[in-house]
């Protein structure tokens, strides 16, 4: 009876000198094991990334001609439109940087856009992050902003050599200044414990008295310089409904963030082209 009992007990003894063991051990040491079981762990996540890639390519083979000629006449005609939109952004482009000679302004920062594939989601109500498939080796940085079609995705949180982990919008631990649309006050974006599996939302504090928002008629919320490595104009959200904050002097409001969020393939890595400029710049 006395052995079965300490049978009983030896998982729990174990535990206890591996997290007595892990207490005592140096912060480098620790660091580097953490290192070193990620990058054991990329190269499984990258195969698996190709192999998911591959058995797309070949369901898209079994496709009949019809579906994809049909196909092909619907890129066709996206493509024209994009071609249009491409011809008026350089248009403006151009318009911006002859007010900008005539004004004597600075010229705007520059960002090099570098599309990353998602390999990996980690969603759970404490924090939200993603994995993708880029890391040292295409010059990402920690901090760096990611975007995709909807607007602000997150931050990089950790690089690696092959991969780089993302700290999507949604995470509690997620925090950036913002602004709303047409209003240069800044305001506090910060993302919240998401419910199972509803829609994607943050939290916006700080936000004036005199701002109105209904269902009718939604306040857009957007990125502002001040959140760092954001540019301004970037889309966070929409904004129902304002109520007073915790303090009375402030509104507090729920943001409702891109439904494509939580299923992302392909995102895109802001890199400045000049950082010393650029970490200069940024207040």
């Amino acid at each position: 009876m006395a052995k079965f009992r300490l049978d009983k007990f030896k998982p729990i003894v174990a535990l206890g000198l591996f997290l007595a063991a892990w207490w005592i051990l140096p912060a480098i040491a620790k660091s580097f094991l953490s290192v070193s079981f990620t990058e054991v762990q990329a190269p499984a996540w990258i195969v698996s990334s190709y192999l998911d890639d591959l058995e797309e390519f070949w369901a898209r083979r079994s496709h009949s001609k019809i579906e994809l000629i049909d196909a092909g006449q619907e890129l066709a005609r996206q493509k024209a439109f994009y071609q249009l939109l491409d011809q008026r952004n350089k248009t403006l482009e151009t318009e911006v940087m002859r007010l900008e000679s005539i004004l004597d302004m600075p010229s705007r920062l520059e960002f090099r856009y570098e599309v990353a594939r998602v390999i990996r989601r980690d969603l759970n109500a404490w924090w939200q992050q993603i994995v993708i498939r880029k890391g040292e080796d295409y010059g990402i940085t920690e901090g760096a902003a990611v975007i995709f079609a909807g607007g602000v995705v997150g931050r990089v949180v950790e690089v690696n050599a092959f991969t780089s982990r993302v700290e999507l919008i949604t995470s509690p631990n997620f925090r950036m200044a913002a602004s709303f649309e047409g209003d240069a006050r800044p305001v506090v974006y910060q993302g919240v414990p998401q419910r199972g599996f509803g829609n994607a939302t943050g939290e916006v504090r700080d936000a004036p008295q005199d701002l109105v928002a209904n269902t009718q008629d939604p306040l857009r919320l957007v990125s502002t310089r001040l959140g760092g490595t954001f540019p301004p104009g970037l889309m966070i959200g929409s904004v129902s409904w304002l109520e007073p904050g915790s303090t009375g002097i402030f509104q507090a409001g729920t943001v409702e963030l891109d439904e494509r969020l939580l299923s992302l393939n392909e995102v895109s890595v802001l890199i400045p082209l000049n950082p010393l400029v650029y970490d200069r710049d940024v207040p």
